[in-house]
């Protein structure tokens, strides 16, 4: 890997970052560990993260946490990824508060057991009134299912004669997504060196700059994260424009 890059040398810093966070079983299985101590090494990573990003003024970090299609796993699997994310919920609540980070969650959160959606009410709560780095965790997320919700809130205030069906732009259904209130991500990072997105936040990332990290997931610390800025950094937005160094007269 390269030399990261120290904070100052970041001339641009995205607004928004997401993160699918990939690579917890592979650690593991590697080394011969049960998976669930992939996701406790994981947790580190989490932290890391948050206060590269909190400390370099990025405004949001969301990270894919727990997908729809997670329910799917080993029962015992669930169980104990539940109780670590109870626990982190619970711990983090200090640092969060000390860090000024506010908490909020994206997802389909119902689906979550009791003592953590309860856990998860609280911690939401505690760090309101935070002005800092706004971190979003996907819990039980995905985008198709977030898409579908969206577009029934879309049909019942129609129905309803709240939203007249000319009015619906592309600003009014993004009004109706998780993410209302939030910008785009500017940069999508996937660990891992996998090449998908996943089905995450397909609605928000038309536009993200995807940066692939080989680092699996309870390896990636804040070197990785800062070298991921750096590439962003250096990337030509263009949103389907003409890049304006290279437009001719």
């Amino acid at each position: 890997m390269k030399t990261p890059p120290a904070l100052h040398e970041l001339e641009r810093i995205p607004r928004h970052v997401a993160v699918i966070m990939d690579g917890n079983g592979r650690w593991a299985r590697q080394r011969l560990l049960p998976r669930i101590e992939g996701h406790r090494r994981g947790i580190e990573s989490v932290r890391a993260v948050v206060r590269a990003a909190g400390e370099l003024g990025i405004e949001y970090l969301t990270l894919y946490a727990f997908s729809k299609e997670n329910w799917r796993r080993p029962k015992m699997e669930i169980a104990a990824l539940m109780r670590l994310l109870e626990r982190f919920l619970r711990e983090e609540i200090g640092e969060l508060n000390e860090n000024k980070v506010r908490l909020k969650t994206i997802g389909a959160r119902d689906d979550l057991p009791p003592r953590v959606l309860s856990q998860l009410r609280k911690t939401e709560a505690a760090t309101a009134k935070n002005s800092g780095l706004t971190l979003i965790l996907a819990l039980s997320y995905g985008a198709r299912d977030e898409i579908l919700r969206a577009v029934r809130r879309v049909a019942a205030d129609a129905v309803a004669g709240r939203l007249s069906p000319d009015a619906v732009d592309e600003i009014a259904f993004a009004a109706r997504l998780d993410t209302a209130g939030v910008p785009d991500p500017d940069l999508l990072i996937r660990t891992s060196g996998e090449l998908r997105v996943s089905n995450f936040l397909l609605w928000q990332i038309s536009y993200a700059e995807f940066v692939i990290s080989p680092a699996l997931w309870p390896d990636f610390r804040r070197e990785h994260f800062l070298e991921a800025l750096r590439e962003f950094a250096n990337r030509r937005r263009r949103f389907g424009g003409v890049d304006p160094v290279s437009r001719k007269a």
